[in-house]
């Protein structure tokens, strides 16, 4: 039956193919079945006003950047590096970079601090 290489490789695209279509029907009927359950959850958050958003789930001033510090990924130590992967994937959110820039300069020139 299988001849070729190439006759193999052909079977194995037809079958991933195969694969993927099945993959994307089950999601499509999945999110059908769940839609109920999805719209409770929004109407239970929309009641409670939740706001918490979690990006990551491996430190505190990752899971939500609007409600991080400044100082939170150097408590440790001023000069330590962050330990989270999560970190170095996650821009610092603008805000945040404008605190930054206004604590520099209030630090580096003492006129800024009266």
């Amino acid at each position: 039956m299988l001849e070729r290489k190439s006759d193999l490789f052909f079977s194995a695209l037809v079958a991933g193919a195969l694969l993927i279509c099945l993959m994307f029907m089950d999601a499509a009927i999945s999110q059908r079945l769940d839609r109920e359950f999805v719209q409770e959850r929004r109407e239970v958050v929309r009641v409670l006003t939740l706001t918490d958003l979690c990006l990551f789930t491996e430190a505190r001033y990752t899971r939500h950047p609007s409600m991080a510090d400044l100082h939170t990924p150097f408590q440790d130590h001023p000069m330590s590096f962050d330990h989270f992967p999560s970190g170095a994937i996650m821009a610092v959110p603008p805000h945040l970079k404008r605190k930054a820039g206004t604590l520099q300069r209030w630090i580096s020139d003492p006129r800024e601090r009266q």
